[in-house]
């Protein structure tokens, strides 16, 4: 064991020169007795009733009727459980979600003390992640790895947290820190860099850097990392069983330099590292949280817990002693994503442990005072309404779409070409486009980037029998050259690796594409071409951004990307080809 801050302080700092761009001013609202200082906290602090304070400690997920605003038992987790922190998903577009955080922001205001909510999301590839229309879409993690460019991870981190501040985000969940070492890793994958740990570690901390710099919190994760994991912690409970020192040198370097660049958010993971702790997950070991993060890595930011209505979790120890134990090990805020009666049994189930004597309330005021600062800092007490115009308006921003598509094609890898690529854009070539997901998205990106004719084929499954292989074949025979898209969450399954393989026995040029993992050309090495995209993760989330740019790229326009990642014993880190 050796002391992980002095070693490691410093190593990861960064340039970042990134440039400004002009923006409209939203109007403040002036909330009531905001704290003037770090000291107006403390007087803030000291008037909070225990009820209060807990409810600091709670993120609730939002409710709502299909396409509508809160709903009323959301108003009730907010006025009268004392919720301080929400988590948004999937909504309509820009202005609505200016007027949705607004709503919500002013039932926090109409309560006694009047604190603003920290409102937060998961917008890993920007806000397009979970609102749609009219914002703008990033490459996946990988995607930026491949770029191998501290500007480009740090602008597309600027520009996500310029769109969330404007609709009014205050906290968003990312960097995702983890090292990807394992290339089956069901959860991970494509939301990491890549499996270079110093790599990883520099855009983290530009990342960390841009998002904060705008105004918005980051929050790596998943401590102390997910990287390694053959297990989903969403449906099931993962443990790594590697040593301390691979640990140290493998999965918690990014973590340190978050912390060295001045991250405000931690989140963990819901994994046993058994280095650590044999017995309980992260999110659960005082090891984990006070021993190996405050202690030994020198951090004093927000420790939040991934959801915990994950099965990790709740199938293990259920919400309330689960949550109990959190708080125990030592974090601050307890992400409760289920139902309206999972929020209020979170929040009683750390009032109650106070006043059984199983939690101090001076281990909840170290968190509420957390809490309580960042809110202060990110001048939430004094800015926390958005304005529907400007979000709108800065939203999808053209400037920022272009600046998307230019990081995407810097991070498109070409790893293998026998000749057959770029694709001629001569508007007499038939292109069949053959896959197991998102064919139709894919044909209108070749249709509108080379003209011509392209014919789409998408198998029923993720993974084609031998008659829907037939019939690609068929339609094969048809046309004077091939993309075959393919996706693996992990492994690869054994109908893609033979779609490919067959549509190559038809003798025309065949082209793979892999939306998902890098990995899959090891399952069909002799391919005449490999690009991959790094577009679509577990949950098949869309990015248009990647997979345009993988279509430019096939017709000519120069791939930038090098793989952050090893692909069996057939292409290094590193490799990246270019076009003559």
């Amino acid at each position: 064991m050796f002391p992980l801050r002095r070693v490691w302080t410093g190593i990861f700092a960064c340039a970042l020169g990134v440039a400004l761009t002009a923006s409209v001013q939203a109007a403040p609202a002036s909330p009531p007795n905001p704290p003037a200082s770090q000291d107006g906290v403390e007087h803030l602090l000291s008037r909070m009733t225990l009820e209060e304070k807990v409810g600091q400690m709670v993120m609730a997920v939002t409710h709502n009727p299909p396409g509508g605003m809160p709903d009323e038992n959301t108003r009730k987790a907010i006025q009268d459980y004392h919720i301080g922190s929400v988590i948004i998903y999937n909504k309509e577009n820009p202005a609505f979600m200016a007027e949705y955080n607004n709503r919500l922001q002013k039932w926090a205001s109409q309560t006694r003390l009047g604190i603003p909510l920290l409102i937060s999301a998961d917008l890993e590839f920007g806000t397009f992640q979970n609102i749609r229309r009219g914002t703008t879409p990033f490459p996946r993690q990988m995607g930026i790895g491949a770029t191998h460019s501290i500007r480009d991870a740090a602008e597309a981190a600027r520009l996500t947290a310029r769109e969330a501040r404007a609709m009014g985000f205050a906290w968003n969940f990312a960097p995702v820190a983890d090292v990807n070492t394992n290339p089956e890793n069901p959860v991970i994958g494509v939301r990491a860099f890549g499996e270079n740990p110093q790599h990883a570690a520099k855009l983290t901390v530009a990342q960390v850097r841009a998002y904060q710099r705008e105004n918005v919190i980051a929050s790596a994760k998943h401590f102390p990392g997910h990287g390694d994991t053959d297990v989903d912690s969403h449906l099931g409970l993962p443990t790594v069983s590697y040593d301390r020192e691979t640990l140290e040198k493998v999965h918690l370097p990014p973590f340190q330099a978050a912390i060295d660049a001045g991250a405000d958010s931690i989140m963990t993971a819901h994994v046993v590292v058994e280095a650590i702790d044999p017995e309980l997950p992260a999110t659960l070991s005082s090891k984990v949280l006070t021993g190996l993060l405050r202690n030994e890595m020198g951090y004093d930011g927000i420790i939040i817990t991934d959801a915990m209505t994950m099965d990790a979790i709740d199938e293990n120890w259920g919400i309330r002693e689960a949550t109990v134990k959190a708080v125990q090990a030592g974090a601050d805020v307890i992400m409760a994503t289920g139902s309206f009666e999972d929020q209020v049994e979170t929040v009683e189930a750390i009032r109650d442990a106070v006043r059984r004597g199983a939690l101090s309330e001076k281990r909840v005021d170290d968190s509420v005072r957390r809490v309580l600062r960042v809110k202060w800092k990110y001048g939430l007490f004094s800015h926390r309404y958005a304005d529907p115009k400007r979000a709108e308006a800065v939203n999808g921003h053209p400037l920022h779409r272009k600046k998307a598509f230019e990081i995407g094609r810097h991070s498109v890898t070409l790893v293998r070409n026998e000749g057959v690529l770029p694709f001629s854009r001569n508007g007499n070539q038939r292109t069949l486009v053959a896959g197991v997901i998102q064919v139709p998205e894919t044909v209108d990106a070749v249709k509108s980037i080379a003209g011509g004719t392209a014919v789409g084929w998408q198998a029923g499954t993720h993974d084609p029998t031998p008659e829907e292989i037939e019939e690609a074949v068929r339609l094969a025979e048809q046309a004077d050259r091939i993309l075959v898209t393919t996706y693996s969450q992990g492994k690869l399954p054994p109908g893609q690796s033979q779609l490919v393989r067959s549509l190559l026995n038809t003798g025309k040029p065949v082209a793979a594409l892999s939306l998902g993992l890098p990995y899959d050309l090891a399952d069909y090495p002799e391919v005449d071409a490999y690009l991959a995209a790094y577009a679509l993760d577990r949950w098949q989330t869309p990015n248009p951004t990647a997979l345009r740019a993988a279509v430019e790229v096939i017709f000519g326009e120069q791939p930038g990307g090098r793989l952050p990642v090893t692909i069996g014993d057939l292409y290094p880190y590193g490799h990246g080809l270019r076009y003559d």
